[in-house]
């Protein structure tokens, strides 16, 4: 679900596995922005690095849900 911007402590579930996952770090490389995810609950595994996919006024996180959207969290 697209949010108008991705932002630090904000919490994404990963569609696959319905995992979530916090979001630590935003940052630019080049002209593409990326967050770093972390598992919620699991702060041994490594970070998670994903692409903002920016469309139209909206950001997205692709293979994620916004949690906060839903009643799921």
């Amino acid at each position: 679900m697209p949010v108008k911007k991705v932002q630090v402590g904000q919490v994404w579930k990963k569609n696959d596995t319905g995992d979530s996952f916090l979001v630590t770090k935003i940052y630019n490389e080049a002209l593409t922005s990326f967050a770093v995810l972390r598992k919620t609950g699991s702060e041994s595994e490594p970070p998670m690095r994903v692409k903002v996919a920016h469309t139209s006024g909206t950001a997205d996180l692709p293979g994620f849900s916004y949690t906060q959207q839903s009643d799921d969290f």
